[in-house]
């Protein structure tokens, strides 16, 4: 553990605790700016990782994060907003957390340090050859993850590790990594911080160009989004008017005769068609709008 960045004592703030809170948020401010130039030296591995993921997800496989602590739930809450904003099903992008949903809210100690259950906890959603494992790790060597990404290479799914540190055991375990050299936190071995931060960007990248690179997305706009609240309904209905260029009143007409579904009401403003045909349309162009507009 010692010999791990993300566990080495910060020697620039060796005496935090007589900082002023000025000086304390300063700091950690500039502290964060080191994660971006960690990603940035990452975007080439960034990059391949997408396309694994996108391929994945074109052949109807799953995205699955895996992780213990701060790192399994930036994994759990990154899957959980994939549903609404691009209409995914909660099938096909999964978090795993070590210790299940209770350990969302609470710490639940020991569970990151059982090698069987990350195994196990895989085991049970079927692993295939057709899904993608990305285990995260701030450590990279949590024997959680380490049980989850070798029981997804057993069942020849692909697997991607995402570390807060060079040459980590979860890297050499899986096909793909991502090693963010994000170096030792303010307050010391607190991953949460600058590791939790870059984690969360590159979960961030992840979801939402492969969703991007699966047609999930038009132009700017969340095409695909599920309207399972006033919030979301008005967007739906905002981006609506705004690309077919329509009032207000009659996008929410015409989202009410499709039961929200985004893409079909834009093309049969679009293309000026019936609803049963702009569902050929849209089917005949695996779901892409934009062919589908192009037509």
């Amino acid at each position: 553990m010692e010999q791990l960045l993300t566990e080495r004592r910060n020697n620039r703030t060796n005496n935090l605790d007589q900082w002023s809170t000025i000086e304390i948020i300063q700091f950690m401010n500039e502290e964060e700016k080191i994660v971006d130039l960690a990603i940035e030296n990452q975007e080439k591995n960034i990059e391949t990782v997408i396309t694994e993921i996108t391929k994945c997800l074109e052949q109807k496989g799953r995205l699955i994060y895996v992780g213990a602590g701060t790192s399994g739930r930036l994994g759990v809450l990154d899957a959980a907003e994939c549903i609404p904003t691009f209409g995914v099903s909660k099938d096909q992008v999964i978090g795993v957390l070590a210790g299940g949903n209770k350990a969302f809210v609470e710490a639940i100690e020991g569970v990151e340090d059982d090698f069987n259950q990350g195994s196990s906890d895989l085991e049970a959603l079927k692993i295939s050859n057709k899904d993608i494992v990305v285990g995260i790790a701030a450590s990279g060597r949590t024997p959680y993850v380490l049980g989850a990404l070798n029981y997804a290479k057993e069942k020849n799914a692909q697997t991607v590790a995402l570390a807060c540190n060079k040459d980590s055991e979860i890297g050499k375990c899986a096909q793909l990594k991502i090693e963010l050299d994000v170096g030792p936190e303010v307050l010391s071995g607190s991953t949460r911080l600058k590791s939790g931060t870059a984690q969360k960007k590159v979960l961030n990248m992840l979801s939402t160009i492969s969703m991007i690179r699966i047609g999930k997305v038009y132009e700017n706009l969340m095409v695909d989004v599920k309207a399972t609240n006033k919030k979301l309904k008005r967007r739906a209905e905002h981006i609506l008017s705004t690309v077919g260029e329509i009032p207000m009143e009659e996008a929410q007409q015409i989202l009410l005769r499709t039961d929200y579904q985004l893409k079909l009401a834009i093309i049969m403003v679009k293309k000026n068609l019936e609803m049963k045909e702009a569902k050929q349309l849209l089917a005949s162009k695996n779901e892409f709008l934009r062919s589908a507009l192009e037509d």
